[in-house]
């Protein structure tokens, strides 16, 4: 099962998915950038910002290219070990970018409820510590869903369709 069996259909899907993926991608990486070059913007929120857009771009990195490729070379299987992989990357960067949004949801509390100790409470070391936990979590509940994923009968040897 693809997208459309319609041939004169699919330069339009492949048009689609590849202007949607370059706006997503150039728009996350022009944000990484104006972060980065303004010394003003070097702060907490903004470092979380620019995690935030990097997760993003892997987030859409994971299955949008492949889609393009099955578009292109009207190829819709995928294999087992790609499949397993595809799916790590994908439950690993959305957990990665929920566990940002928590950590960025603490930070605007520090923020607004404690101003007068926010810059001693979020030191750029604890940024980074933050970040670091954020994504060790986010692997963890990878591995966590990746098992139960491998329990499933049905999932084991079979031709997956996109």
């Amino acid at each position: 099962m693809s997208l459309s069996e319609d041939p004169n259909l699919q330069p339009i899907l492949l048009g689609l998915f590849l202007s949607m993926y370059l706006v997503t991608v150039l728009g996350n990486l022009l944000i990484i950038l104006a972060l980065s070059s303004n010394s003003h913007l070097l702060t907490p929120m903004y470092s979380f910002l620019s995690n935030l857009s990097l997760t993003d771009i892997g987030f859409t990195s994971t299955t949008v290219p492949q889609i393009l490729m099955n578009i292109q070379t009207h190829n819709e299987v995928i294999s087992y070990v790609g499949c397993l992989t595809q799916t790590s990357l994908f439950i690993n960067f959305v957990c990665m970018g929920d566990k940002l949004l928590t950590v960025m949801a603490y930070d605007w509390f520090m923020a607004i409820c404690h101003l007068l100790h926010y810059p001693v409470i979020m030191k750029p070391p604890v940024c980074g510590y933050l970040v670091l936990v954020s994504l060790l979590l986010s692997l963890l509940d990878t591995q966590l869903h990746k098992l139960m994923i491998l329990q499933i009968p049905s999932f084991k040897d079979v031709k997956l369709l996109l």
